[in-house]
């Protein structure tokens, strides 16, 4: 997905101007830029990477010498990278849908791994279906309980709801090392990867996109982004869960309605890492453009306040490491959880 267009000459100094092609910010280059070089290893949250691979775009724009890297293995396979055994194979910066869990942290302890974790934006979990399907226009949240809890034997649309029409349902959704699994099976069937295993896996998803296109009777769930990127090629459900069907879009998942399927996104970014001159840059870029990178209509994403990115900079100005989040009690505004941490 290319989301820069370069429009200067690349030629006279490496000093350009990068048009966003995804926006119209525009990144001019200082002459002082030229001298910053390295890499940042980035990896994680397919959920999470189009806001990081937008970000990595733009500020290897405006500094040509650092190269920035931007993996899909899923919240939990990142944080594996985030946290393994040979230091030099860590990544730099975490890609997260949900917070680091509690195994996690114990295996940062024991590495001796400090990191520091900042909210980035809120995003909703997308029930899609085939554009053929002229007879779903809502699940609630009990239906979905029975289509994905462990013990469901649901194999055909009309073992839903009465009045569905006899098609085999298939299921699309993320794979066990997904942040948006965890975070799926904990509000939906009740508990954390808790969920039946006879679906089409993946961590990428896009291909989830495809099956649930490609599928008359496909039902898929992943980022509403991925949604967004493929209105032509999905249906978007409503999800009622006890106050009426609910369909989710960019405001109402400001607005915290869409419930329970939104959620906050992060990154966690490695201490050490941190005092690398490309690292830093690379985050005080982001936090520069982070309500410009994360609503773009290309990226597709609600940003957070202008008090929580304040939190975020202050966080890694004073280097506050350890997870607020994981200690949050549910539904504890973000800017409450971050002012007392």
């Amino acid at each position: 997905m290319q989301l820069v267009a370069y429009i200067a000459n690349v030629t006279r100094m490496r000093r350009l101007s990068a048009l966003v092609g995804f926006g119209m910010l525009v990144v001019a280059t200082a002459p002082a830029h030229a001298q910053l070089s390295g890499s940042v290893r980035i990896d994680g949250s397919s959920t999470v990477a189009p806001i990081t691979m937008a970000a990595a775009e733009m500020f290897m724009a405006e500094h040509p010498r650092v190269r920035v890297t931007v993996g899909i293995s899923g919240t939990g396979g990142g944080f594996k990278k985030f946290l393994d055994q040979d230091s030099d194979l860590r990544t730099n910066i975490s890609d997260a849908s949900r917070p680091i869990r509690a195994p996690e942290l114990a295996r940062a302890k024991k590495l001796g791994v400090d990191f520091v974790e900042v909210p980035i934006g809120m995003d909703g979990i997308a029930i899609t279906v085939n554009p053929s399907n002229k007879f779903c226009k809502a699940l609630t949240v009990e239906e979905l309980r029975r289509i994905w809890e462990p013990s469901s034997d649901i194999s055909n649309w009309n073992q839903v709801r009465p009045g569905f029409p006899d098609l085999p349902l298939k299921l699309y959704g993320p794979g066990t090392d997904s942040g948006t699994f965890d975070y799926f099976t904990k509000v939906i069937v009740g508990k954390t990867k808790s969920s039946r295993s006879d679906y089409t896996a993946s961590e990428s998803d896009n291909v989830l996109v495809r099956g649930v296109a490609g599928d008359a009777g496909g039902l898929g769930y992943f980022g509403f982004s991925y949604y967004k990127a493929n209105t032509d090629k999905l249906k978007l459900l409503a999800v009622d869960s006890g106050d009426g069907p609910v369909t989710p879009s960019l405001e109402v998942i400001r607005s915290g309605r869409y419930k329970p399927l939104s959620r906050p996104m992060f990154l966690y970014v490695n201490k050490t890492a941190l005092k690398q001159p490309p690292v830093r840059a690379f985050l005080d870029f982001f936090f520069d453009h982070a309500r410009q990178i994360v609503e773009h209509p290309r990226v597709n994403y609600v940003a957070l306040s202008d008090e929580l990115y304040g939190l975020d900079r202050a966080r890694l100005e004073q280097v506050k490491t350890g997870s607020a989040m994981n200690e949050a009690a549910d539904g504890t505004p973000l800017e409450e959880v971050y002012a007392l941490h």
